[in-house]
């Protein structure tokens, strides 16, 4: 009771969606693909568990959506926005559940999963992020909405053709780990992404269930690890600037197949105290107006600028880590950390909105 609810191959909702097979699963919720019987075309339902305060996450998340549907009617922008087709409830073996069904697509996650380990081709990350940056400014400054947990898995690929949405289907199956390589590659062309089909693609942002509103924010802690800015590590009030930071994580790992900031718990320190060391290392010292902003502070810091359980830091650069490691020229290495860094601005009334990020000389290069 209060669980998920135990989904069938070839169960019917609503006497018009078949479940064909599950797409994933979350804390709080499984995704499975579906026929429209009645509309000839395939789409994802997302079925959250039926415990209360699921139940409650769920009727925001529809909230969410249907401010984004409303908006969107009014800015185009809102396109990068994943569309809620529909929602309906029903009583299952295990309680009540809320299901939401809407487009889908593969994410960018599974797709840099099966490209290669040295990041996307450059004009598709770039091209994707004035989606996810325009798609965000929507959020923020149309829909009072933070996201709250952008990172790869929650920016979905779209195809505007059927050609191509069901080329992103067949080629991109995650389960299966199928590779994908660009026309002229070795092996069987048959069923891979041309370089043409791949600039294409269009991504939308998806999953609103960990959002809200900028004048009523649910929770201290959002947004997954490795993406997690640093106002809401120190436990700090946070806003739009939050999701900022996490986009450009989240550029960084397109570009480069690796994750910015990935930290890991030790013996006589948490994965929080790494995260907080390894961003010091690539952003320098903290201002103590900062960490001291917070009456809990000593959970990281012994004083300003000294770090409570990890003494040995090691300072970098970001143009020296993508020219070290990643192989980039000093011009190009520059020229990608101008464009992040005023997204990882300590202060987050400091740091870049999605329209001035939009603006930047290397996103619309």
């Amino acid at each position: 009771t209060g669980g998920h609810h135990p989904m069938q191959e070839g169960e019917v909702f609503n006497t018009q969606y078949q479940v064909l097979h599950k797409l994933g699963c979350g804390a709080f919720a499984t995704v499975w693909l579906c026929q429209d019987m009645r509309r000839k075309k395939q789409v994802a339902v997302k079925v959250l568990k039926s415990r209360e305060g699921f139940a409650e996450t769920a009727q925001d998340e529809v909230a969410f959506l249907r401010c984004v549907s409303c908006m969107k009617k009014k800015d185009l922008a809102g396109e990068n926005i994943v569309c809620l087709l529909d929602d309906f409830r029903m009583i299952g073996e295990n309680g009540f559940h809320i299901l939401l069904w809407r487009v889908l697509g593969p994410s960018i996650r599974c797709l840099m999963g099966n490209y290669t380990a040295q990041g996307l081709p450059l004009p598709f990350v770039k091209k994707s992020l004035q989606q996810v940056l325009a798609g965000l400014h929507f959020l923020h400054k149309c829909c009072r909405i933070i996201h709250a947990d952008i990172k790869p898995e929650n920016i979905l690929l779209y195809g505007r053709s059927k050609r191509l949405q069901r080329l992103l289907m067949d080629t991109l199956d995650c389960d299966q780990g199928t590779e994908v390589r660009l026309k002229g590659a070795a092996g069987d062309l048959g069923n891979q992404l041309e370089e043409s089909d791949l600039m294409s693609i269009e991504v939308k942002i998806a999953d609103l269930g960990s959002a809200c509103w900028t004048y009523k924010p649910f929770s201290k802690e959002i947004q997954t690890q490795p993406y997690r800015a640093l106002e809401v590590l120190l436990g700090l009030d946070y806003s739009t600037p939050a999701d900022i930071w996490s986009t450009a994580c989240l550029a960084f790992e397109m570009a480069t197949g690796e994750c910015l900031f990935d930290p890991q718990p030790g013996k006589y320190f948490s994965r929080d105290d790494d995260h907080v060391a390894r961003i010091i290392e690539l952003l320098g010292r903290i201002p103590p107006q900062i960490i001291f902003s917070w009456n809990k502070s000593t959970k990281f810091f012994s004083r300003p600028g000294a770090l409570l359980r990890l003494s040995r830091l090691f300072p970098r650069s970001l143009p020296g880590i993508l020219a070290d490691r990643h192989g980039w020229t000093p011009r190009e290495a520059a020229a990608f950390a101008a464009f992040l860094l005023p997204a990882l601005h300590y202060a987050p009334e400091r740091r870049a909105s999605a329209a001035q990020s939009l603006r930047h000389a290397w996103i619309a290069a």
